[in-house]
């Protein structure tokens, strides 16, 4: 899947990113919930408006996930360390994976966006890859 120069890179960006993890998670959710309007639905009680306290905290939520995750990417506990959100998303929130794929271009958008030519070709396309591995954990309790 990943390479053990791709995985270096995933931790050094992620890892970045947590200081701006409010802005860079929030900017993406936008995008996903203005895009494609649908995915709205599971947050009908939230406040979605750009730049809203909601959607900077939900954000945060996420990119510090999608951190923290890098830090067991080169291991077997990976899938076992996301099993509380893969259950989480499938049980109680009840979210379609589709919207985890939409998430994911909505977060490649934005990080080229934010980061420019900091998000090089080999970091885009590692992240990629590995937000496509988190999405199918994620994934895997739906049904």
């Amino acid at each position: 899947m990943l390479s053990v120069y791709e995985k270096q890179l995933l931790m050094d960006l992620w890892h970045k990113l947590i200081p701006v993890a409010e802005d860079i998670g929030g900017e993406a959710l936008y995008r996903m919930f203005t895009t494609f309007p649908k995915t709205k639905t599971y947050f009908s009680h939230l406040d979605l408006s750009h730049g809203s306290e909601h959607l900077r905290s939900l954000g945060k939520k996420v990119v510090e996930a999608i951190a923290e995750g890098t830090m067991h990417i080169s291991t077997p506990l990976f899938t076992t360390s996301l099993g509380y959100l893969s259950r989480y998303h499938a049980y109680q929130l009840r979210i379609h994976p589709t919207n985890f794929k939409l998430f994911n271009h909505c977060m490649l958008v934005t990080l080229a966006c934010h980061l420019g030519d900091e998000f090089s070709a080999d970091e885009h396309a590692a992240t990629d890859k590995y937000l496509s591995a988190y999405a199918a954990v994620l994934a895997e309790k739906f049904r």
